[in-house]
């Protein structure tokens, strides 16, 4: 729609333009492939763009979507027309607060956030009525952001009001309204919405003043109250979170607590796919595992590194091989330690693989466990000084015979499976890289 509404202002003068085009409000719900419905605020302004931009639109339409649409201009004249245009122009406002290519479309799911993206689906399908509020906590870069945002662009394309924030914002948008005496109208838009969305709450905790907290409070409860929806992202779950009363604590664990985990490195690789074909960049499949495995699991971080990489490759008119990645991203891989420790590598293997640490030490013979204590065996003859008798006596085995064996059987695995190395990599550059 925004490209169709530049393409007709390009066209008219400015007065047309400032006057006509940009006083009509597209009304979505109404809106179908063959008819398009604008809300005008008056009939003067109806029955001019009816008679001399109609053809105009209707044209727009078919050059950018190959079919002409009939245009239909409705005049809020009656009562509910004119809050359903008030309506739509407060979500025209809020619609530039919120990230339009953040939606529940282009979010890579996994084991790690399957819980959160399901429930954020819930509760933008359905808001108020489960799991209020929702509470989604996760480290940086994992997508808490996108799928706050995927919730706003669904309620504002199905009329909802949203605001949708950044506890700075939040903060700022306060102390504005305390310092011109309109607290009045910071409560009228906060305490009126349909959803609100708060990223990164827990720097609310951190600012000095309790009267933001306070009006947090009321505003909170507030909307619960009224059945409005409330979703907040934060870095940790509201149990440890410092400097908020306990009120409010007991608030954020009063409806769902969904956490994002790091992403499985399948997942990773899915990400960074879909990164690379939104974003235009042309990667083999060996240059997309190096990154997956190499990069952490910050996804904003990676997605840097892959606006790096295409700029680069522009630039230089240079296509993007291996080894031109690794010398582009160098600063961006993580820095490694010269050598780990028996207990860092089987902790780490035992988080990854979904085992117990006291399972990998044990005498199991079961499939899972025998492969990550093989995996635990042939990170640690690579990743540490200790020789192959001193394996066999940290790891239970008979001699240095069985040690060997089961680093074979690892590289018998890796050769005949690309994804098996692909993990194994993975899971060793994270005991490598400081944290």
């Amino acid at each position: 729609m925004l490209e169709v509404a530049n393409s007709v202002i390009a066209k008219l003068s400015k007065s047309e333009a400032k006057n006509y085009i940009s006083q009509i409000i597209f009304d979505e719900s109404r809106s179908n492939s063959s008819e398009v419905v604008f809300i005008a605020p008056n009939a003067l302004v109806a029955n001019y763009i009816r008679t001399k931009f109609s053809s105009l639109i209707a044209n727009t339409f078919e050059s950018l979507i190959t079919h002409k649409p009939a245009i239909k201009i409705i005049c809020a004249s009656s009562q509910g027309e004119q809050k359903k245009s008030v309506l739509l122009a407060q979500n025209k406002q809020n619609r530039a607060q919120i990230y339009e290519n953040y939606t529940f479309e282009n979010f890579i799911v996994g084991h790690s956030n399957q819980l959160a993206f399901q429930v954020a689906q819930m509760v933008a399908t359905e808001p108020g009525k489960k799991y209020n509020p929702l509470f989604i906590y996760g480290s940086t870069g994992l997508g808490k952001t996108h799928l706050l945002h995927s919730i706003g662009n669904y309620a504002l394309n199905h009329g909802q009001n949203v605001i949708c924030v950044t506890s700075e914002q939040f903060f700022n948008d306060f102390v504005v309204n305390v310092q011109n005496k309109t607290m009045q109208k910071f409560k009228e838009k906060y305490r009126t919405c349909d959803i609100l969305l708060i990223d990164d709450v827990q720097f609310l905790a951190q600012e000095k003043s309790e009267k933001i907290r306070e009006e947090f409070f009321h505003t909170f409860n507030d909307l619960r109250e009224k059945k409005a929806q409330i979703v907040l992202t934060s870095d940790n779950p509201p149990k440890l979170l410092k400097g908020f009363e306990e009120r409010l604590v007991s608030r954020f664990e009063s409806g769902l607590i969904a956490n994002i985990t790091p992403p499985e490195l399948d997942t990773k690789i899915r990400i960074i796919k879909a990164k690379c074909e939104f974003d235009g960049v042309s990667l083999d499949n060996e240059t997309i595992d190096y990154i997956a495995t190499n990069m952490g699991d910050n996804i904003r971080e990676i997605e840097g590194a892959l606006l790096s990489l295409n700029a680069f490759a522009r630039l230089m008119s240079q296509k993007i091989t291996l080894e031109f990645a690794k010398t582009v991203i160098k600063d961006q891989v993580k820095v490694h330690k010269d050598s780990s420790s028996i207990d860092e590598i089987i902790a780490l293997v035992a988080s990854n693989l979904n085992v117990k640490i006291s399972e990998i030490k044990s005498k199991s013979k079961t499939k899972k466990i025998v492969e990550a204590r093989r995996i635990c065996i042939y990170l640690a003859k690579s990743l540490t000084p200790n020789s192959m008798p001193a394996l066999a006596v940290n790891f239970g085995l008979k001699d240095h015979s069985a040690v060997s064996h089961n680093i074979k059987k690892i590289n018998e695995l890796m050769n005949n499976d690309s994804v098996f190395k692909a993990k194994i990599e993975e899971i060793k550059n994270k005991i490598l890289q400081k944290r």
